[in-house]
């Protein structure tokens, strides 16, 4: 019997690019390989300054060949299906017939970046509320944000238009890659990154073009766009071993992929915490979003598979708002002239914690802001005596972290959309355990830990 087929799943993200392979039938899925390589791709930007936040694709896509690389070659060779996901809202821009060139490397044939701008990342921040509030309104679900596509072309249109002369397509880095690979003479976006971009109706799946036209934006430049799960085309030539021809999708978001690499039912919620934080549900067939956003909402409606929308409550603060603990703590007892490790203070906090059941304090965590409402800081509150040892002020921070994210997205929320279930994931909610207690203690439903969110092996399922 030949060996069975293998589905690659690609996931381009802000810092790394992770390949996994997975093996099997549909429903048992496993993962065989996977690898994961940091980019280190960020880099200055010459048209925005300090505001800019940019990469450089050459770099990602090299760590993207480290990876396929450093996977088996047996496996490789079986690969039927390519799907893609990557970081969302962020834009990059090549000429069509000059976007790579392949070149042969150790593993087989790749392709190489060649006329392509930086790509201009999500988290971007040169266009300024007062340049947002400039543009014409979009008929949209979602408010127009910086580091969005639309918005970035926006602001080449009137701070920069030589450099928009340069190119003749666009797209996310996901969706370059997929163009790459299949040669695509027109990029092929899907629903979740056009929303994602601004200007773009969900409702009816087209980009606003009448109103982008009237204000001289370089319609030209929007990809063509499909359904999440659709076919993009087929591998162009052998790629590190994967056989020409392999069916490739459309690009997805890896928010989505993430969440459909753990979502198994429409009764679950998910609770992530890792760097920053989301709790998202997904919500009933033959929803849809309001025609137009609510920007004092902190609940945001992605577009998800087969139609469904997710409601997500994104925070910003997260486990950076512990590390930012840590890191105080750190400095203090560095001031008073002793040294401490933070991963030793970090385990001491935890176990300080552990040891106080409850804390009277109340902590508001928001030192980062919050989308909805960024001009909203941390604030500490309800303090007594009896309640300011270290487990004390620990213990109340992570309850404070949960309550923040459940504030956006209320249990009562929950039980009306039908949750019966959490799935608690994210590199912060497995190493701490007071904030697992937290959780458990907050929502009245059961919680399971363990399946992590995994973009990759997400944009694999999907295929």
């Amino acid at each position: 019997r030949p060996a069975p087929a293998c589905v690659l799943g690609i996931d381009l993200g802000t810092t790394s690019v992770k390949a996994a392979l997975l093996v099997g039938a549909e429903q048992e899925q496993v993962v065989a390989e996977s690898c994961s390589r940091e980019t280190q791709a960020y880099t200055s930007s010459l048209e925005a300054g300090p505001q800019g936040m940019e990469q450089n694709v050459r770099r990602i896509i090299r760590a993207l060949n480290e990876c396929l690389a450093a996977l088996p070659q047996q496996q490789l060779q079986r690969v039927s299906h390519i799907g893609i996901s990557g970081q969302m809202h962020g834009i990059v821009f090549w000429k069509k017939d000059k976007g790579c060139k392949w070149t042969e490397c150790g593993t087989g044939p790749a392709f190489e970046p060649e006329e392509v701008s930086h790509l201009i990342t999500w988290q971007d921040s040169r266009c300024s509320p007062t340049f947002l509030s400039s543009l014409p309104l979009p008929q949209s679900h979602i408010s127009l944000a910086t580091g969005f596509g639309c918005a970035t072309v926006y602001w080449y249109l009137k701070k920069s238009p030589d450099f928009l002369k340069s190119y003749d397509a666009a797209g996310t880095i996901h969706d370059y890659v997929v163009a790459m690979l299949c040669d695509l003479k027109k990029p092929l976006m899907s629903v979740q990154n056009a929303a994602s971009w601004g200007y773009f109706n969900s409702r009816n799946k087209s980009w606003n073009t009448d109103i982008l036209e009237k204000s001289g934006f370089p319609v030209h430049l929007l990809p063509e766009v499909g359904d999440p799960g659709g076919i993009a085309g087929r591998t162009i030539c052998a790629w590190h071993g994967i056989p020409k021809g392999a069916i490739v999708g459309i690009a997805l978001g890896d928010f989505q992929c993430s969440v459909y690499s753990c979502l198994t039912e429409r009764t679950d919620a998910v609770f992530n915490i890792s760097t920053s934080a989301q709790l998202t549900i997904s919500m009933p067939p033959g929803f849809q979003p309001p025609e137009t956003p609510d920007p004092s909402s902190a609940v945001t409606y992605f577009p998800y598979f087969n139609g469904d929308y997710l409601a997500v409550a994104a925070s910003l603060n997260g486990g950076n708002v512990l590390a930012t603990f840590v890191d105080m703590v750190a400095r203090w007892t560095e001031e008073l002239g002793l040294q401490v490790q933070e991963s030793a203070i970090y385990t001491k906090i935890i176990k300080a914690a552990l040891a106080q059941n409850d804390s009277k304090l109340s902590v508001h965590p928001t030192i980062f802001g919050e989308r909805h409402i960024p001009e909203q800081l941390a604030s500490v509150s309800n303090i007594a005596v009896s309640d300011l040892s270290l487990g004390h002020v620990t213990r109340a921070l992570c309850r404070g972290i949960v309550e923040n994210l459940c504030s956006m997205l209320p249990v009562q929320r929950l039980m009306e959309t039908g949750v019966r279930r959490i799935l608690g994931s994210g590199s912060a909610l497995a190493r701490n355990e007071v904030l697992r207690q937290e959780v458990e203690r907050i929502f009245p439903f059961p919680v399971v830990y363990g399946k992590d969110v995994d973009a990759a092996v997400g944009a694999a399922m999907v295929m």
